[in-house]
């Protein structure tokens, strides 16, 4: 209930995202992701690809997030376009 009410006052155009640390952080992207959020992920904030089953790799994780991306619809920013939003 609470990323969506701030998901509504936010200012619109606003670049947002989310974190979840753990078993929240796959739950949470995908949220994200139907809402116009970004995400990131990472072996930083979920060691497991699935329960009790360890990634291997960021690349890994990384490759996950872009499937479901793609399944919703998302595009993937580049590296360039990420800076850009970022304003880096």
């Amino acid at each position: 209930k609470s990323l969506l009410h701030l998901s509504e006052i936010i200012p619109a155009g606003s670049t947002w995202s989310v974190i979840g640390i753990g078993t929240g952080q796959l739950p949470m992207a995908m949220v994200a992701m139907t809402m116009g959020g970004h995400v990131r992920v990472g072996l930083e904030d979920n060691i497991y690809y699935s329960k009790g089953v360890l990634a291997k790799t960021n690349a890994e994780l990384v490759e996950r997030i872009i499937r479901i991306s793609k399944e919703f619809g998302r595009e993937i920013a580049t590296p360039s376009e990420a800076r850009k939003l970022l304003s880096l």
